[in-house]
């Protein structure tokens, strides 16, 4: 059974481990992942039809805990512990729930002292009482609900008739219903940088460059050890050497080299059956959820790949999700004075359709499979090809990944 520390308005968890509000999704994974040996069957809870509508839920079945992440920034929003018999809960270093300590209206009162009249409700019979970022709830049966109104310690129960928490939830703020998910906490960051916003940079002739705003820890005024969140603004730019963008980003999360191009069959180049003498290189930054591949020759970036990491796709939870900001125009003179559309990586696909007035070219299939598991639970996706990038489409309609890559030189064939 699970020992865990409640903090409000912050975190659960105890001396190896902590969930903390604000965590990204993928660093709670990890922790389950080091914890399989005390911390078994989870699920992950998602629509496939509407992600960005529902939360993305990770559920401790055998531990009756449920963490919940806003589908959008994909960070840690509620800590909810749904049975309370299968975990032991301590505030302060003191328990106030164990097999050998209820947690009872008269214990809640002890452990976290005084705090304003509850909130009942009447249609599940269930009375809430709150503090700042943690909050409880009570089974109340309906003979006692006339009593309810002058809070829950003013109800009169027969000896050992006193209601135990059913449930129990930790958020930021004041109301659990308008609770939303912080900042990454500086905890979190382990010396990665994350993506803010990620911008794509264009000029008449198409894609030039990222511009890139992250956010690191960084040391504030005063002590000198206390760190803060810094934020700063890198370019990198076609034709950026890997030196350049290594300065710019930091050492990338892994380096993946290109042992084949199977959407080289495409390109319209002669040179496409040439066998390559070289590999082109990818530079992984999953933190940033970004890849930037380089020319084997001139070790010169020629492509950018942004990750939108959506659940049912089949590279989610590798990498974070980049929120990135793309504009494009429309291929042809319009009247219209809104001529430029941006997309991001809550944009769907039919929008960018919409706003094209034009069907895009049909898309190439794109299967994925893997050495160690030749089949693919999440099924094929949809690659289209729009002013020199690639959305890679899911079959409910989101983009899983643009490539953006640099128009053609006058004169210079694509041998992408």
């Amino acid at each position: 059974m699970l020992d865990l520390e409640v903090v409000p308005e912050r975190s659960l968890g105890n001396e190896q481990w902590e969930f903390a509000l604000g965590m990204p999704f993928a660093q709670a994974v990890n922790i389950l992942k080091r914890q399989c040996g005390s911390i078994k069957d989870v699920q992950v809870l998602y629509s496939d039809t509407n992600p960005l509508g529902m939360d993305l839920v990770l559920n401790l079945t055998q531990d009756g805990i449920r963490l919940i992440f806003d589908p959008m920034v994909q960070r840690l929003k509620i800590i909810e512990v749904y049975n309370l018999s299968k975990v032991k809960l301590k505030y302060c270093g003191v328990h106030f729930n164990s097999p050998h300590v209820q947690p009872t209206i008269e214990q809640i009162d002890q452990s976290f002292g005084a705090t304003h009249p509850g909130v009942y409700d009447a249609a599940r019979h269930v009375f809430m009482l709150n503090f700042r970022g943690l909050s409880f709830s009570f089974p109340i049966e309906s003979k006692f609900e006339p009593h309810y109104t002058h809070g829950l310690g003013s109800l009169q129960f027969p000896n050992g008739a006193s209601p135990t928490v059913s449930q129990m939830c930790i958020y930021t703020g004041n109301s659990l219903a308008d609770t939303k998910a912080p900042p990454m906490p500086l905890s979190c960051f382990h010396g990665n940088c994350y993506p803010e916003t990620v911008e794509v940079l264009r000029d008449n002739n198409g894609p030039t460059g990222l511009r890139i705003q992250l956010a690191i820890e960084g040391t504030g005024p005063g002590h000198v050890s206390e760190l803060r969140r810094k934020t700063l603004e890198k370019l990198i730019m076609f034709g950026d050497s890997a030196q350049e963008v290594t300065s710019y980003l930091g050492s990338p999360s892994k380096v993946f080299y290109k042992s084949e191009d199977k959407m080289r069959i495409h390109s319209p180049s002669p040179r496409k059956l040439a066998p390559s003498k070289s590999s082109d290189y990818f530079f992984n930054y999953f933190t940033l959820g970004l890849d930037v591949l380089f020319d084997a020759n001139t070790h010169r970036v020629k492509k950018f790949i942004l990750q939108t990491n959506f659940p049912g796709h089949y590279n989610f939870n590798i990498y974070y999700r980049c929120d990135f900001r793309i504009p494009i125009k429309k291929d042809f003179a319009s009247d219209v004075q809104d001529d430029t559309f941006t997309i991001t990586p809550y944009t769907k696909w039919d929008s960018v359709q919409d706003f094209l007035y034009k069907p895009v070219e049909k898309p190439v299939v794109l299967n994925r499979a893997s050495t160690t598991n030749t089949t693919n639970p999440f099924g094929s996706t949809f690659c289209y090809g729009c002013q020199h990038m690639i959305f890679e489409v899911m079959s409910n309609n989101h983009i899983a990944a643009v490539t953006v890559y640099q128009p053609n030189k006058p004169g210079v064939g694509d041998d992408r």
